[in-house]
Formats: C-alpha cells, sequence, structure tokens
C-alpha cells in the first residue's frame, strides 16, 4: 500500500548490521513490569519482557555488552515537568519501582546506571561506554516505545549508531501506539526487525 511517505522516499533503505552490537534496555524495572504498580500492568510490557530475557540471554553468553537503566530521581525538584501522575509518589531513589526486574538484569554483567529524562543517552555514560567497547550496532528494547523508547532510538542515530529495533522486545501501555512510534522510526532512523532476527544476526557474528 502506497501512502505519502512512501511516495516522498521515506523508508526506502535498510540501514543494516555491523560487526559490534550491543543490548540496550530502558527501564525494564518493577514501575513498569510489576502488576502491583500503576503503570505496572500492561500485557504488552510483560510480552517485551519475556521476549527481552531471551534476547538477553543470547547476548551475554556470546560476551556481547549489555547496557541496562532505570529511570528514578531524587525529589521532585530535581525531575522535569513530567505529566505522569504516578511519578511523582514512589520513583524515587531505592524505592521498590525504581528497582530493576530481575529477569532482566545481570548485575555481574551488564553496565547499569540510573536516567532521570526521557532518553538512555541523554546525561549518561551510556554514549562512552558503547565508545569503549567499540560498538556500531545498537539493540534497543524496553519501555515504553511511544515515549523512553523513541527518545532513545532517536539518540541513538543521533550518536551514529546502526540502530536496531527488534519489536517484540519493546512494549507500550498500548500496541497502537507501539506500532504507530515503530512505523515512524522505521520510516526514519531505525531497523525494525523480529527478535528472530535478531538472535539470527548473533549467530553469524560467532560463525565470521
Amino acid at each position: 500500500m502506497s501512502d505519502g511517505f512512501t511516495r516522498a522516499g521515506y523508508g526506502s533503505r535498510s540501514i543494516g548490521f555491523g560487526e559490534r552490537p550491543a543490548v540496550i534496555v530502558v527501564d525494564l524495572q518493577h514501575g513498569f513490569t510489576n502488576p502491583d504498580f500503576q503503570m505496572g500492568g500492561s500485557p504488552h510490557v510483560h510480552r517485551a519482557v519475556g521476549n527481552t530475557v531471551k534476547l538477553l540471554g543470547e547476548a551475554r553468553r556470546l560476551g556481547i555488552p549489555v547496557a541496562t537503566c532505570n529511570v528514578a530521581w531524587g525529589s521532585a525538584r530535581d525531575m522535569g515537568y513530567w505529566k505522569i501522575a504516578p511519578l511523582y509518589s514512589g520513583w524515587f531513589h531505592g524505592e521498590p519501582a525504581t528497582v530493576m526486574d530481575e529477569r532482566i538484569h545481570d548485575p555481574a554483567y551488564d553496565f547499569h546506571f540510573t536516567k532521570s529524562a526521557p532518553s538512555m543517552f541523554f546525561g549518561t555514560p551510556l554514549a562512552t561506554f558503547l565508545t569503549k567497547s567499540r560498538v556500531d550496532t545498537v539493540f534497543v528494547t524496553g519501555v515504553a516505545t511511544s515515549g523512553c523508547v523513541r527518545a532513545t532510538i532517536i539518540d541513538s542515530f543521533s550518536h551514529g549508531f546502526r540502530t536496531m529495533v527488534p519489536e517484540e522486545c519493546c512494549g507500550d501501555m498500548e500496541e497502537g501506539p507501539h506500532l504507530d512510534n515503530l512505523r515512524d522510526v522505521g520510516r526514519r532512523y531505525a531497523d525494525v526487525i523480529t527478535l528472530q532476527d535478531s538472535l539470527d544476526y548473533f549467530v553469524r557474528l560467532t560463525r565470521a
């Protein structure tokens, strides 16, 4: 099906994989993955957790760098002007909503840090870690596709990384915004791929 974006040339090229990948995980913490929390009940996010576990298991087995982050603040004074009410209660450093989901996080392997803004790159050591690891291809996973994941995808692109987004490894409060945002970044900044595409690429790396 043709549309205005297609006619204008958007999405007409793929980026393709590089040679040195990393997997980055945006905000898969209890506040988003645990139904005990107001924002933790989305089945779409729970789907992303299970698929990201599979991707991370293979990445760690093969020695591929993994960076994880959570979002938290010291107090309301150092927060941005968020329009999301639950963030103002229980999302400060050390509180239960800010703890990484244990299914995702391996403290002995992952490079982990806390962010305070939507993008995993903004004001964090992520770009330095990726550069030091000589990474050229970044796999973006996590929550929420329409917010922090999208912001991270754009910053990954802006830093010059080949940006891959395994669709099943990202989640949102609803499927519609998830698909809409992936469709849009796929026209512009990233290759939106499948979990199986990602795993197959990891296997090819080991055979090269």
